[in-house]
């Protein structure tokens, strides 16, 4: 069975913004988020989206003590998820899903899969599109990038 990706509100806004949506769909095929977050996000999402409900909606209102209701929503999925990777971009909700043992990546780490499987010839110019939304990245962590996709 294939690792199930859940995503965050970030990533799609993100890749959204950028007309880099698809690059989720060339990776990973399809791609798991939750109702919360499809709300949060507020625009339709593409058919190879699936959108599931939270069981224990309990686990994640423990959650949303510490982080905001998407994120909540994606870790209380991910933990109900065996074998799943959480696409998430907040410092703090990836803290909460490390501490829960939780395997996830953010938007960037998903632009640098897409180069080093062959999807995009270079992350430099997608890299620059992002600088031009409001999405915050330092430079440490664009150098980064750079040298984990081998630019």
């Amino acid at each position: 069975m294939p690792k199930t990706i859940i995503s965050d509100t970030s990533c799609f806004i993100i890749l959204g913004k950028i007309n880099e949506l698809d690059l989720l769909k060339k990776l990973y095929g399809q791609i798991i988020t939750t109702i919360d977050i499809a709300v949060e996000y507020g625009e339709t999402l593409p058919e190879w989206v699936e959108i599931v409900e939270v069981k224990d909606k309990s686990k994640q209102k423990l959650l949303e003590l510490q982080i905001d209701k998407g994120e909540s929503s994606a870790i209380a999925l991910a933990l109900e998820t065996p074998d799943s990777t959480i696409i998430i971009d907040d410092r703090k909700a990836r803290k909460v899903a490390d501490k829960l043992g939780l395997t996830y990546t953010g938007t960037i780490g998903i632009i640098i899969k897409a180069k080093l499987t062959g999807l995009v010839p270079s992350i430099k110019p997608i890299i620059d599109k992002i600088r031009k939304t409001n999405f915050h990245l330092s430079a440490e962590i664009e150098s980064e990038a750079l040298r984990q996709a081998n630019e």
